[in-house]
């Protein structure tokens, strides 16, 4: 396990982050025990630092087939351990943590299809009783093909010994599959889908993937007018720099939201 020093050179993390790390570091341990091949941690803590609402994201990676026990174990204890939204200062970060089988990894399919999935959003879901089981989404293979890039070993080997890299072709394909729901859900979730489908303008553009910050500021540069405000607006609320209220500006979100996702699709 890395030492918090260890941590403190590759991210902006503060102590209590390290510790909640680790703890879900040892509950994947516990709980998938030899099956367990790698945890490895991306996204925002790896990529550019933790902003105020940024999740905890995790990635593992098993040789076999999660049992029901495995399951719902894991599950409680991440219900436990995972801060809810939205994160208060100093207080648990909400975890993200994916499961993948090796053997579904190396086949390469699309969508990929996880093992297991926690998240926050799901919460309601887990306390009404529903456990996660195995399915494929198009936002899968978008994450492998990010962790490929930049996930760090919590546990196990290098990220390129067990995780595979997705075709430009299925993270296009991917993109274009999760546009509808994206853009359904952009009300009251403004900020967190106008950055993502900045991103994906981004992706889509250069084939790497960035910060929601960063490609924001890549994207800004490209907008004009209003447009170029709301994405701001966005930018700086991702940021803790303004108060993430978009009740005087839904119209401009919704504009922004439809300019950007041709963006998306014409990029590709």
């Amino acid at each position: 396990m890395m030492s918090y020093a260890h941590y403190k050179t590759i991210m902006q993390v503060e102590l209590h982050q390290t510790e909640q790390i680790q703890s879900a570091l040892l509950t994947l341990q516990r709980w998938l025990g030899d099956v367990l091949l790698g945890v490895y941690l991306h996204g925002s803590a790896v990529s550019g630092g933790l902003r105020p609402q940024s999740d905890i994201d995790l990635l593992a990676v098993v040789q076999s087939a999660l049992t029901d026990s495995q399951r719902n174990g894991l599950l409680l204890d991440l219900m436990h351990l995972s801060g809810r939204h939205p994160a208060v200062p100093r207080g648990p970060r909400c975890l993200e943590v994916m499961v993948f089988c090796q053997a579904e990894l190396n086949r390469s399919d699309y969508p990929a299809r996880a093992e297991f999935v926690y998240g926050e959003w799901l919460r309601e879901a887990f306390e009404a009783g529903h456990t996660p089981m195995p399915e494929r989404d198009p936002e899968y293979s978008l994450v492998i093909a990010q962790a490929y890039q930049e996930a760090i070993p919590l546990f196990g080997p290098p990220r390129s010994e067990l995780l595979r890299d997705v075709s430009a072709e299925h993270v296009n394909q991917a993109m274009r599959d999760s546009l509808p729901d994206l853009l359904d859900g952009l009300h009251g979730d403004e900020r967190n889908v106008l950055l993502t489908l900045a991103r994906m303008w981004h992706t889509g553009s250069t084939g790497n993937f960035v910060t929601k910050d960063a490609a924001a500021e890549w994207a800004i540069t490209r907008l004009s007018g209003s447009d170029a405000m709301a994405l701001d607006h966005a930018r700086r609320a991702y940021l803790g720099e303004i108060t993430d209220d978009w009740s005087n500006q839904g119209s401009a979100a919704r504009e922004l939201a439809g300019r950007m996702s041709e963006n998306v699709t014409n990029s590709m």
